[in-house]
């Protein structure tokens, strides 16, 4: 079933709340140009289609098609996504991860803040967004860099809470790596 206004409001709720997270990091600007993606028919329509509430309607396409196009799109429009920064190594002839700049990593951490409140609700804590990462396999598609300054945002909301992570965050010019 077709779900464009369940889908708009999840996908709003969501943008408003990195948007919120990121003016409290520092990072308005960028914050205000979140996602604006998932608003395009590339994006938007798949999302009403796949529309649960409960996670990313991309994985609904990926279980129906085997991949999102939706997700290919999205990735490669939106710098807060580690998969954005993979490029081509001339050396190895292979396809590999690149360190993110800090401002996109900050955005991440805005980001997968947003997404644990949204498709947790009451079952957000601020140790969410921590036991995502460390769950997933991102560790190994992203360069150890990347990885570790994410990891110390994430470790810093799971003990001291969001107030004091986005305030280190706002007056961070370069992210520790741990």
């Amino acid at each position: 079933m077709i779900h464009p206004l369940k889908h708009f409001i999840t996908i709003t709720k969501h943008r408003n709340e990195v948007i919120r997270l990121c003016f409290k990091a520092g990072i308005g600007f960028q914050g205000l140009f979140h996602d604006l993606s998932k608003y395009s028919p590339s994006e938007f329509i798949p999302g009403a289609i796949y529309c649960t509430g409960k996670e990313s309607p991309n994985n609904g396409e990926r279980r129906e098609k085997g991949y999102s196009l939706a997700w290919m799109h999205h990735k490669g429009r939106n710098k807060h996504h580690f998969e954005f920064w993979y490029d081509y190594d001339l050396v190895t002839k292979k396809i590999v991860p690149m360190d993110m700049p800090d401002r996109y990593i900050k955005e991440m951490f805005c980001d997968r803040v947003a997404a644990s409140k949204t498709y947790n609700k009451e079952g957000y804590t601020q140790k969410s967004p921590l036991l995502y990462l460390t769950k997933s396999t991102a560790h190994e598609k992203m360069t150890e860099r990347t990885y570790q300054k994410l990891l110390y945002l994430l470790k810093m909301l799971a003990e001291k809470g969001e107030k004091e992570t986005l305030r280190f965050i706002r007056g961070c010019q370069d992210l520790p790596t741990g």
